[in-house]
């Protein structure tokens, strides 16, 4: 007999039904030879520390590095404390007995990372020696399931991958567990949960949240003349290179345009601009594009593309690479013929002939190739797997269409001294651009010629303001996540640099909903706002190794090493121990932070608690308020006299060493605005105008 074991019951029957085991068992499937049974996800996971005898949070204990990890079945929580999942233990048995009556085990688990670690960590906790074969595949369909049990490899081959998985899942232990426990125990009250990932990716939100609030917009002005355009019912715009902060000075330009007739033509610049097909996606694409587009979650279209794969309709959707091989390649032609059946997207499939091969790259694929669909066509189901399943399929057709070409021509002139630009756009070939029916509004501008001279029609004067990055939202959260923080718009760039990304496609989805469900951020619509725990958090590990982003993109990378038998394991392992020494110290140092005394205050939100001074924070000891009020603005740290000056007075008096942004100092009066921020008031201002004085964030 063999056994085959796959993660979840759904797909172990798909697999039964294929090897004809379609007798029903208590926790599995009998027929033909076979065993088919399955895991619920993780049936085993490393034991907590009082599966070392460590109980409770103790600074003496800290930090907990065992010398053996001890492998224990899934837990549940009680009000007893933790005990095995009797679901998980009856199935382990059943599995056990199994396993043991087989003379080889065929592995059918997910074909990635956590797909080997579940199955290894079943297979070393039963203490199983059987022989085990991998069922590499990338989609449910029955073809492939076919294909893959006839090509079945050898389980070792699949070691590094375990070692990585198996890295990654200790090392979250370890910073985890020894990283919550030791600001648990350094603030002396509450939980406070920390991770290898979850905390630097709460920095970049927290960050982002400060730049944004922190930024003061500055004015800007341009000047703008009109001509007549190609023909007589068109226009064309001209703006001044230039644009001025100060008013007066855009308005003297301004004047003098208005008593100019004619602009003379300095250059004509002609030139052919190609849009590059995009590249077919993977997960972390998808998500952010069903983010952008359609509003949801990560982990929302994760689940929606699991179900899809499930029910055979799109390849295996945890992918990491927005490429496919040369013989998944030989297939798109069948795909498409399969699309012209379809009135949606007949006419786009039946016009494609010579096939775009820039998502085409076999030594860009990695444990699966860029998401596809399978071909199967699909029945009735919800509006949201409608929208994702055709995303997919757009994309396939966008990606294997032709480039999108376009003319576009830049005119400079000259008008009372000042440059002026006009640029015009007509598309030549919408290529990829027409999948969608994308609508792009084409400028034609008059065949002008260097020399020539244009009348003046009509001249503008246009305010605005800078504006400042916008929040994040789970679209560009991911993104940041990808390149570990470094803004790449270059998609080809991005690929290459992905290994140094914080968390991988398949755990992103759940590292935001973790900080979510944590009270560290919540969901305002699209964008991610931190909350005043989350701001809390980030005031004290800002600056720690456990908020270093490049870092952790580093520790993915050497993680992705390991899966590739660059590294050994151990020595990642050994830098892991390391740095949980150093960020236990330094997080049991925080509690010179959490350390407090009465500032003698009430709450000036509340008026019910009383503001208690800590080392980078004054709060209010209401739990329904917990108003903070935070020491460090602008580079300065307020003493304890300010901070009551500000609670008392709601202003602080004229106060000296503030940084601006371009560090330059400068004085300000600290007070409140409406909702107990801090804001800025500059006194001097309104001696010298009358007028209030400008207030900042």
């Amino acid at each position: 007999m063999k056994t085959i074991i796959a993660e979840k019951p759904s797909v172990a029957r798909e697999i039964a039904r294929i090897v004809g085991a379609t007798k029903p068992e208590e926790g599995y499937m009998l027929g033909n030879g076979y065993y088919v049974t399955w895991a619920f996800g993780h049936l085993v996971q490393p034991a907590l520390p009082d599966g070392y005898g460590i109980k409770g949070f103790c600074r003496d204990n800290l930090p907990v590095i065992p010398e053996v990890f001890t492998l224990v079945p899934r837990q549940v929580r009680t009000e007893k404390g933790y005990k095995a999942d009797s679901g998980v233990m009856k199935q382990i048995k059943v599995i056990t007995r199994l396993f043991n009556d087989s003379e080889r085990i065929i592995v059918a688990t997910d074909a990635g990372r956590e797909g080997e670690l579940i199955f290894r960590y079943l297979y070393h906790y039963i203490g199983c020696t059987v022989p085990f074969d991998r069922l590499w595949i990338s989609s449910l369909t029955d073809k492939a399931i076919r294909k893959g049990l006839a090509a079945l490899e050898d389980g070792s081959k699949y070691d590094n991958l375990y070692f990585a998985a198996k890295s990654r899942s200790e090392a979250d232990w370890l910073v985890g567990i020894n990283g919550t426990q030791a600001l648990t125990v350094a603030a002396g009250r509450g939980t406070y949960s920390v991770g290898r990932v979850q905390t630097p990716t709460l920095a970049m939100v927290c960050a982002r949240f400060w730049e944004n609030k922190r930024f003061v917009p500055e004015d800007v002005f341009q000047t703008h003349f009109t001509a007549q355009g190609s023909d007589a019912d068109s226009i064309a715009k001209f703006s001044s290179v230039k644009k001025w902060k100060v008013k007066t000075e855009a308005a003297e330009v301004y004047n003098r345009l208005k008593d100019c007739k004619t602009a003379t033509v300095l250059s004509v610049e002609r030139k052919e601009t190609i849009q590059e097909t995009p590249l077919l996606y993977d997960l972390t694409s998808l998500q952010k594009d069903a983010n952008t587009k359609h509003g949801f979650t990560a982990e929302q279209t994760l689940a929606i593309a699991q179900k899809l794969y499930e029910s055979k309709l799109i390849t295996y959707p945890r992918t990491g690479s927005r490429y496919i091989p040369e013989d998944v390649f030989a297939g798109i032609p069948a795909l498409l013929k399969g699309l012209k059946e379809n009135p949606k997207w007949s006419a786009v499939a039946g016009q494609m002939r010579e096939l775009t091969r820039r998502s085409v790259d076999d030594t860009k694929v990695t444990d699966h190739h860029a998401l596809l669909p399978t071909g199967v066509k699909p029945l009735l189901f919800a509006k949201e797997e409608t929208t994702l399943y055709e995303m997919i399929v757009a994309r396939m057709l966008e990606a294997f269409s032709q480039k999108c070409v376009k003319d576009v021509t830049t005119i400079k002139a000259e008008s009372c001294g000042e440059e002026f630009v006009a640029k015009g756009c007509v598309i030549r070939q919408p290529g990829w651009r027409g999948v969608l029916r994308e609508k792009e509004e084409e400028t034609v501008l008059p065949e002008w010629n260097e020399g020539d001279e244009i009348p003046v029609i009509g001249c503008s004067l246009t305010e605005g303001k800078t504006k400042p990055k916008p929040l994040h939202t789970e679209a560009t959260l991911l993104a940041a996540m990808e390149t570990a923080g470094k803004e790449i718009e270059d998609e080809e760039v991005r690929q290459a640099i992905k290994d140094c990304g914080i968390g991988t496609p398949a755990t992103r989805a759940a590292i935001i909903e973790t900080l979510l469900r944590r009270e560290y951020i919540v969901r305002s619509k699209k964008i991610l706002v931190p909350t005043e725990k989350g701001l809390a958090l980030y005031s004290i590990v800002r600056g720690m190794d456990i908020a270093n982003v490049e870092m952790t993109g580093e520790w993915e990378a050497t993680l992705a090493k390991i899966e590739r038998g660059e590294l050994p394991a151990e020595a990642f392992m050994r830098d892991i121990e390391a740095y949980t020494r150093k960020i236990t110290t330094e997080l049991l140092s925080c509690d010179k932070i959490f350390g407090h005394k009465d500032s003698g205050c009430s709450c000036p939100k509340c008026g019910t608690g009383r503001m208690q001074f800590y080392g980078k924070v004054v709060r209010c000891d209401n739990p329904a308020c917990s108003l903070p009020l935070f020491r460090q603005i602008a580079g300065k740290t307020l003493s304890d006299k300010d901070m009551t000056e500000l609670i008392t007075n709601g202003h602080t008096g004229l106060l000296n060493g503030f940084k601006s942004k371009q560090g330059k100092p400068f004085s300000a009066i600290v007070s409140f605005d409406g909702d107990f921020n801090t804001v800025f008031e500059f006194p001097e201002k309104k001696e010298k105008s009358g007028r209030p004085g400008r207030k900042r964030k």
